[in-house]
């Protein structure tokens, strides 16, 4: 019986001691490729370029436009996640608030909520060797109306844009990147059943330093029925650990709109 006991308990160390070995020997699958790209602080991407599962942000930000015969006073709040490799979401609420110009007696738009954001982008490509990366992407958002408009009209949803998007970035060396986003935005009125169709073509360059930080210019254009805009977007980020950073921009228009005029905004990134 001891002899038996004996064999028994060899037996069950030599398989613990091979499971074991077997258990350290398993390599975990390796990560898929990213490449860091830097990203544009105005119109930002719907998730990194490349993103792993699992992967998270939230941004809040707030700025300050000159519009000429008032101001108004912008904010978001979004969240963005990688719910599969190369595969992000995003939900966005923007709201707006305006302010008469001391100047100016005229009429101005009214306080809202702009609306409520969804968002997805697929990273298709993602070379080590050209050091680039692109994605497909696609934007609805859900216009809301006016606090006064829904109260006198009961009309929660004034209208809805569709953004069909194309991102491509190149990293030139390891301290200067580009990145170009555009698409065409299609907008429908729900009141009249209208259409306005526009295009956006936002270039970006920007010198990445060692830890995160960097300057650049963001450089967003408009082509749509009316005159075309050009605003540049000097820009500078900060970024104080892994998970927070800090950005702040200008905006400098280089065509002369008599609504537009400078302005300025702060974004706050966090990864949770």
């Amino acid at each position: 019986m001891k002899n038996i006991i004996t064999i028994l308990l060899l037996t069950l160390s030599v398989f613990s001691a091979n499971a074991q070995q077997l258990k350290d020997s398993v390599v975990p699958p390796a990560k898929p490729l990213k490449l860091s790209h830097a990203e544009p602080l105005f119109i930002d991407l719907i998730r990194d370029l490349g993103a792993r599962k699992g992967e998270k942000e939230i941004n809040v930000g707030f700025g300050v436009n000159d519009e000429k015969q008032y101001l108004s006073y912008t904010g978001f709040v979004e969240y963005e996640f990688a719910v599969a490799n190369r595969l992000g979401l995003e939900i966005e609420v923007p709201f707006e608030i305006y302010q008469h110009n001391h100047q100016q007696t005229l009429s101005m738009p009214d306080n809202r909520i702009e609306g409520v954001k969804l968002a997805t982008q697929y990273t298709f490509m993602v070379s080590e060797k050209y050091q680039t990366s692109m994605a497909v992407g696609y934007i609805q958002e859900f216009e809301l109306s006016s606090f006064s408009d829904i109260d006198h009209n009961g009309r929660l949803f004034e209208g809805t844009l569709y953004n069909p998007i194309f991102i491509a970035a190149k990293r030139w060396t390891p301290n200067i990147h580009t990145l170009l986003y555009t698409g065409p935005v299609f907008e429908q009125f729900f009141a009249t059943n209208t259409w306005e169709t526009s295009a956006q073509v936002n270039a970006n360059l920007h010198y990445v330093f060692t830890g995160g930080n960097f300057v650049g210019l963001e450089t967003n254009m408009e082509f749509s029925h009316e005159k075309p805009s050009f605003v540049f977007r000097p820009q500078f980020k900060l970024q104080f650990s892994k998970k927070v950073s800090l950005g702040f921009l200008a905006g400098i228009p280089a065509t002369n709109h008599s609504h537009q005029g400078l302005s300025g905004m702060t974004r706050l990134i966090w990864v949770p």
